[in-house]
């Protein structure tokens, strides 16, 4: 019995598809064959336009984040996580402790920079799924004290801010942070990409979706964070100055965030440095059946993993063992020479 037709097909010989022209784009930028010299030159080719690049980004140069540059591929840097928050996923937000969280959070970084963290990143507002929504003025009361009292108390290490609100990064930076770190750099619109711009910041694009729906899921993943650099290039960020991070744990289920694990050098496509956030998440719970603060195994075997596929920063709560085992996987993956002091 032949098919029926699926009501979603186009008719086959509807007017302007088998007998109509298309209206494609002409060559521009052809080398005209040059039949006379032979060889290669026999054959038309294209060019690439005048002021294009090569299209081939390589390894990504060294940017500077506030006190110090980061030299990419010299080794992994170690990112410590600071939660100004009452209600992080992972029980160590500073607000829930009680007490006072600004000596809170200094206490906490001037341990975490004596473990080995390279930069400190603040966040005011938990971005845990289902998470309750802040107020602009609520967060820029809870991150801009702390980003003070950082840049004074560690003037040598880099602050970076974590949030999706143009005027708490604008704040944050207004009071000594270096680095915008937005957990929706995917987002269609490019505020937090133009207070970027606007202060000559680095910025961090991570990959997020309001719902964990894919058909393909590695690349579409790359497809949004490239379409999420080009809006940030047109913010005014420069391509020296843009990180990558692929959203572990942010619009994704479990076999999601364990697939993108798999799949991490195909990130290095994007000619960009790569952020990888995997601690304490509820992926790694949900694998080994445990809570929050019993996930320090699971986040150094992801760190692990992260490394050996190309990351270049890791974003955790528990820095000392997560340094140790960088420098061991950097000995590994990068060689001896590994400078274990590079970022200086």
């Amino acid at each position: 019995m032949p098919r029926r037709p699926d009501p979603i097909d186009p008719p086959l010989a509807s007017a302007g598809v088998v007998d109509g022209e298309r209206d494609l784009p002409r060559d521009r930028g052809v080398v005209p064959p040059d039949p006379g010299r032979g060889g290669g030159a026999a054959t038309p080719s294209f060019a690439i336009p005048r002021g294009a690049s090569d299209g081939l980004p390589g390894r990504p140069a060294p940017i500077p984040i506030g006190p110090r540059t980061f030299a990419w591929g010299s080794r992994t840097y170690v990112m410590g996580i600071l939660n100004v928050t009452p209600d992080s996923f992972s029980g160590d937000g500073l607000i829930a402790a009680g007490g006072d969280p600004v000596r809170a959070a200094v206490a906490l970084a001037m341990a975490m920079v004596a473990d080995g963290a390279d930069l400190l990143d603040v966040g005011g507002e938990s971005s845990r799924p289902g998470h309750e929504h802040v107020s602009a003025a609520d967060e820029i009361a809870r991150v801009v004290p702390v980003v003070r009292a950082l840049r004074a108390a560690l003037p040598e290490v880099p602050i970076s801010v974590d949030t999706t609100k143009p005027a708490v990064a604008d704040a944050a930076i207004e009071a000594g942070a270096h680095l915008l770190n937005d957990v929706w750099g995917v987002a269609p619109d490019g505020g937090l990409a133009r207070v970027a711009a606007l202060h000559g910041v680095p910025l961090v694009v991570m990959h997020n979706r309001a719902e964990a729906r894919y058909r393909n899921l590695v690349p579409e993943i790359l497809a949004d964070l490239q379409r999420a650099l080009e809006r940030a290039l047109a913010a005014g960020v420069a391509w020296e100055r843009l990180i990558v991070d692929p959203g572990f744990g942010f619009g994704k289920a479990p076999h999601h965030n364990l697939a993108l694990l798999r799949n991490l050098a195909s990130f290095r496509l994007l000619g960009r440095p790569i952020l990888l956030g995997t601690s304490r998440k509820s992926t790694l719970g949900k694998v080994l059946d445990l809570p929050a603060d019993d996930r320090v195994e699971a986040t150094i075997a992801t760190t692990v993993l992260g490394i050996a596929a190309g990351v270049d920063v890791v974003r955790v709560h528990d820095v000392r063992p997560n340094v140790r085992a960088a420098r061991m996987a950097d000995a590994v993956v990068r060689g001896p020479d590994a400078d274990p002091k590079s970022g200086s």
